[in-house]
């Protein structure tokens, strides 16, 4: 069983209110091996919501928003889901300050690309989920 990003399962629940829809992903939900979530939309943003980007340590949206609860929050409870369909395994979206694996955006909305993990991935990553994107 896989947890999966919601966008590539072709949910709207990007930033701007589109999916990141994936052929891959979407089959694995189709098939009943993987399970959609978005951590944003559960911790309580809206969708669309304004892009939003880590930057030491914190999660901070390009209108200056501290919203480093909300991610947090959501990462908990979209790890919450993860457990409970007894998964160890995820296919998160590349870059997202959520999902992101291994490199995610700077924090500058410009573009750069640093070494890290969104909130969401490290928490998987610490609890030893195999990690993958798209």
């Amino acid at each position: 069983m896989y947890i999966v990003s919601g966008c590539l399962a072709g949910l709207c629940c990007r930033y701007d209110g589109g999916d990141n829809a994936d052929e891959r992903v979407m089959k694995l939900v189709a098939e009943g091996r993987a399970v959609p979530v978005c951590p944003e939309q559960l911790g309580g943003l809206s969708t669309p919501r304004p892009p939003c980007e880590i930057s030491e340590g914190k999660v901070i949206s390009n209108q200056g928003a501290d919203v480093t609860e909300s991610f947090m929050r959501g990462a908990e409870e979209a790890f919450k889901l993860a457990k409970l369909t007894g998964s160890k395994k995820a296919i998160l979206k590349a870059r997202s300050p959520s999902c992101g694996v291994g490199k995610i955006y700077d924090g500058t909305f410009s573009g750069r690309l640093i070494e890290g993990d969104g909130c969401f991935a490290e928490m998987l990553r610490k609890e030893g989920f195999e990690l993958e994107t798209e």
